[in-house]
């Protein structure tokens, strides 16, 4: 059985990435990648705490957090996609405001 502070450095290790992504990078779809790493942090952390608990409620919340994130992606990309046919970049610093 693998240790919880194992789950726990990898975690630390994703959430810090997606962090440090979603901080640094101005391009809107970098941006998205580090929020999903951020999400996927969550939800190792919600099952390595579960695997330790006798009911499955961590592991339930962990596949509805998965379900909205993959719903908050596809509205996400959407949005990219009409700014980007709107100002013809999707670096977010070219994106000043969104009138015209």
């Amino acid at each position: 059985m693998i240790p919880l502070s194992h789950f726990l450095i990898v975690s630390a290790a994703l959430f810090s990435i997606g962090l440090a992504v979603m901080v640094t990078k101005r391009n809107a779809i970098v941006v998205l990648i580090g929020l999903e790493l951020v999400l996927n942090a969550v939800n190792i952390n919600l099952v390595a705490f579960s695997q330790y608990d006798n009911r499955l409620s961590g592991q339930l919340f962990g596949l509805f957090v998965l379900v909205v994130a993959a719903a908050e992606s596809a509205v996400a990309l959407a949005i990219i996609l009409k700014v980007y046919r709107h100002f013809g970049t999707i670096h977010l610093d070219k994106v000043s405001s969104m009138k015209k």
